[in-house]
């Protein structure tokens, strides 16, 4: 079962019931090497599950006292193409180690 990071909306218990059709189990964790921004989103359907404008974005930095703290969603495989499609197209998701010594997927700037 893959792991997904989020650091943003897809921790709002009603942007999962509406992308995944329930409420994520998973567990804090922590991204290094990472800084969060902010995107300005403009899809409507998007904008119509989180209710914000302007989302967290991370974009690699490569110093280690840079911090990313999230959830670690255990998620299907089904559940990640939902995520994929809930992302908007500024968005990539990569592989990565979190400081748990975790691998999961979290979604960078593209």
């Amino acid at each position: 079962m893959p792991h997904l990071f989020s650091y943003g909306t897809l921790q709002k218990e009603k942007v999962q019931l509406e992308t995944f059709s329930r409420i994520l189990e998973g567990k804090k964790d922590v991204l290094k090497c990472y800084q969060l921004k902010m995107v300005e989103i403009t899809d409507p359907e998007v904008l119509r599950k989180s209710e914000e404008k302007f989302h967290p974005i991370i974009q690699y930095s490569g110093n280690e006292t840079d911090k990313i703290e999230g959830t670690l969603f255990k998620i299907t495989p089904t559940e990640l193409q939902h995520a994929d499609d809930y992302e908007v197209d500024d968005y990539k998701r990569i592989k990565v180690t979190f400081e748990s010594g975790n691998t999961g997927y979290i979604y960078v700037k593209r």
